[in-house]
């Protein structure tokens, strides 16, 4: 994958929707350029789908933080499994270094991902948790 196809994926997460020729013109480059690499990508399993991205509602949680936890390693599946039960926490990585896991949770209120925090500090075998507050989303392409 060279520098092309990273921009004309950058553009398809912009906008899936948007034709090869729109992608064409924005980038500077020819339509059957476009249209042949993006069927390589493809063709490859670099893009596997296109998919609709929601806005915003008034029901959707405003607040979210990051919480890194630091586990004991023999206590990871079952953590893992109490994680599921909080409808909060969007997203669980496996990570390297000072902590295990990653958590991206979400909730309408700060004091309600405080809650969540305190909650996830008692389960057995977590050591230690560090918590941020998300500000902004300076690059989201999910």
């Amino acid at each position: 994958m060279d520098q092309l196809d990273r921009r004309i994926i950058a553009a398809l997460q912009a906008n899936a929707r948007a034709s090869t020729t729109q992608i064409a013109t924005t980038l500077g480059v020819a339509r059957t350029t476009v249209h042949e690499r993006i069927n390589r990508m493809e063709q490859r399993g670099l893009i596997e789908g296109y998919t609709v991205r929601l806005g915003s509602t008034e029901d959707t949680p405003k607040v979210q933080v990051i919480v890194m936890l630091e586990v004991q390693q023999k206590e990871t599946s079952r953590i893992i499994k109490r994680l599921e039960a909080y409808p909060e926490v969007k997203l669980c990585l496996s990570i390297n270094g000072e902590f295990d896991l990653m958590l991206s949770a979400e909730a309408p209120r700060l004091e309600d991902l405080d809650i969540l925090v305190d909650d996830l500090a008692k389960i057995p075998g977590v050591l230690r948790t560090n918590t941020s507050v998300v500000f902004g989303r300076r690059i989201d392409r999910n």
